[in-house]
């Protein structure tokens, strides 16, 4: 279904990266639990369930309506402004050690991405890195410095 988006773009995104395979078992208990909501209600076809379970948004299908933020019972759904690319695909607000037990691309929380941040536009709050949308650059140099992929360029470029 062809849909004319209004500037500026915004769309869902999914605050986990998926290394966590919900349909194993093996998930973290703040990311995506592959229940299939977000998809269900989806209107427009813009979320699927990868491999591992995990939901993920097309783009270019979303409309940014939030019937799916509404509906995630883990509340790792948001709706983001797409002139920026970068995100935090993670929601784990475990300590290191603990997250990375649970996942192979978790924050730790680690600080590296707020340090690195020249606007300051990265926090990390609750073991977690925090990006602020409106004080953010997209230069990436968050994602390429987070030693655990968990800070990550939605259009691939870095």
């Amino acid at each position: 279904m062809a849909v004319k988006k209004k500037f500026p773009y915004r769309a869902a995104v999914v605050a986990c990266n998926g290394d966590c395979p919900a349909s194993a078992g093996f998930r973290c208990s703040y990311g995506c639990v592959g229940c299939g909501n977000c998809a269900a209600v989806c209107k427009f076809g813009a979320i699927s369930l990868n491999a591992n379970g995990v939901a993920e948004v097309d783009e270019e299908r979303c409309i940014a309506c939030g019937m799916c933020v509404k509906i995630c019972p883990q509340q790792v759904i948001r709706i983001h402004e797409c002139a920026n690319s970068i995100v935090v695909k993670c929601s784990n607000q475990d300590k290191g050690k603990e997250a990375r037990e649970v996942c192979a691309a978790s924050c730790i929380g680690c600080g590296i991405c707020e340090r690195t941040c020249t606007a300051e536009a990265v926090k990390v709050i609750e073991n977690c890195a925090k990006i602020r949308e409106e004080d953010c650059l997209s230069c990436g140099m968050c994602a390429v410095k987070c030693p655990r992929g968990a800070i990550m360029d939605l259009r691939g470029i870095l």
